[in-house]
């Protein structure tokens, strides 16, 4: 693993410099639009839906849609008025029962990994808060923005989860469970009973992600048979310059437009008819 972040858990005068690392990863299978018939793969470019005109990077701004279907384009000096963080501290804020954290609020989860030269402040906040059972509640900022987040620990190693902020979990405010209607005693019984036999200890090892396997094991097997697509590398270096002059040429017939010029496509034209007029004019100069 590489991390992808560096700083220090501070607690009281205590700081403890950490490294972080991603915890989990996607094992899906990634794949390509293509082209159905030969393979290439699918390109998109970024047009504007006004003047239907292709965008380059450099023009192309954050926009925030109102309700009423208007656009405010915000600017970078617009963002550089935000409240940012920038520092490289994981603030304990206080430490929490385990069981006061609502586990729907937890997202994004990474291991903490210690200096050589702090495991022993390291190993101190482990084995407080495993013994204490509860969580610390922490503000970090991992890019710019603070975020809510808590440390907990698994395996013997301390893991920070993100956490959400209330306002982004939904209510779930269901219309059909208005009017709750009370099992019997009987119906109770049945239920704690399906319950107990079905009880147990969790075990991850005793599932695995079928779809992904058979998916895997379809992709070695078309691989194996053959049956794959030979694509031939684009010629980017030539691309480009083709790109180059199609841009330069659009650019010249813009600013000859701009200047009320004739097009270029006139241009020759216009040439050649005064060429026959100078060699006339010649001509005659010669007869006199």
């Amino acid at each position: 693993m590489r991390a992808i972040w560096k700083g220090a858990v501070s607690f009281g005068l205590v700081n403890v410099p950490v490294r972080l690392y991603a915890a989990t990863e996607n094992h899906d299978v990634q794949f390509r639009q293509v082209h159905r018939t030969d393979g290439g793969r699918i390109k998109y470019k970024r047009i504007c839906s006004i003047d239907g005109e292709e965008v380059a990077y450099d023009d192309i701004a954050k926009g925030y849609e109102t309700e009423d279907g208007d656009m405010v384009i915000l600017t970078d000096e617009d963002f550089a008025d935000l409240p940012t963080r920038s520092s490289k501290e994981i603030a304990v804020e206080k430490f929490v029962p385990a069981d006061q954290i609502d586990p729907m609020l937890l997202d994004k989860c990474y291991y903490l990994e210690p200096d050589k030269a702090s495991a022993k402040p390291y190993v101190l906040l482990r084995d407080a808060l495993e013994s204490e059972k509860r969580m610390a509640v922490v503000t970090v900022s991992i890019r710019t923005r603070m975020t809510m987040a808590v440390l907990r620990v698994k395996d013997g190693v301390i893991v920070m989860q993100t956490m959400l902020w209330p306002d982004e979990v939904r209510n779930p405010d269901f219309a059909s469970l208005g009017d709750e209607q009370e099992a019997s005693e009987k119906e109770l019984a049945m239920a704690h009973l399906l319950v107990e036999q079905l009880a147990g200890d969790y075990d991850a090892s005793e599932y695995e992600d079928d779809y992904a396997i058979a998916l895997d094991a379809l992709v070695k097997a078309k691989v194996e048979g053959g049956e794959i697509k030979d694509i031939p590398k684009p010629a980017e270096e030539s691309g480009e310059v083709v790109d180059l002059l199609a841009a330069l040429a659009k650019s010249v017939e813009k600013a000859r437009a701009a200047r009320g010029e004739a097009p270029a496509e006139e241009q020759p034209a216009a040439k050649k008819a005064a060429s026959k007029t100078t060699t006339k004019a010649a001509g005659k100069k010669k007869a006199g």
